[in-house]
């Protein structure tokens, strides 16, 4: 009867650190892989182009660190993207292109408590900025042009659940909005804007400090 009062007691505190607050000054490592799902219509150059541009799923780190109870600032890095570009003219023609990128956000985030829920999942919603920089652009042009793709600065919303597994370590599934719009230019001149604004979706194991 002992080792069962011991097993349940255990089992009862561990199920209440999982139901309380972060507090003030925990830090979180997140490390998992998300995938970059762009919209469906990523525009229409200047020229009569439309864009295409598919997704692609990377290794992703990210900190957060908790300036009040629940209450968190977090950084999000990865490793560069790689999306692949049609180019379709009225006429069904398409001309390939390709570039890289980097999507660093930033995000204050609300982490709620989780005691009401099942498994004490704890939701969490964020909003924040994301900077994209782009670079290894290429077009399938013949030799000699240059597609360029400006950084660009938008609005980021993130929305997840953090499920506990011990006191201090958690699986997390998440999505994110990114509002991510280029500029493009070959040869120097203006193309005209390439909307990707994806969704991105991810997991990840997180552990607190």
């Amino acid at each position: 009867m002992k080792l069962q009062s011991l097993v349940l007691a255990a089992a009862t505190a561990l199920t209440m650190t999982s139901a309380f607050a972060v507090p003030a000054g925990t830090w979180t490592v997140a490390a998992g892989a998300h995938y970059v799902d762009p919209k469906s219509d990523n525009g229409t150059l200047n020229n009569g182009l439309s864009v295409d541009v598919d997704g692609d799923v990377r290794p992703t780190i990210s900190g957060e660190y908790f300036i009040a109870d629940n209450v968190g600032v977090e950084l999000l890095a990865a490793i560069p993207f790689h999306h692949d570009i049609t180019l379709t003219d009225a006429n069904g023609n398409e001309v390939d292109a390709k570039t890289q990128h980097l999507p660093p956000t930033l995000s204050v985030q609300y982490h709620f408590d989780g005691d009401n829920l099942p498994m004490n999942v704890k939701p969490f919603v964020g909003v924040g900025v994301n900077y994209t920089t782009f670079f290894k652009e290429r077009i399938y042009l013949g030799n000699g042009n240059d597609l360029e793709l400006d950084d660009s600065v938008g609005v980021a919303g993130h929305i997840g659940l953090d499920i506990p597994y011990a006191p201090t370590e958690s699986f997390r599934i998440d999505a994110r909005y990114m509002d991510i719009k280029t500029d493009a230019s070959l040869n120097g001149s203006d193309l005209g804007e390439v909307d990707i604004s994806p969704w991105v979706y991810g997991v990840a194991f997180v552990k607190q400090f």
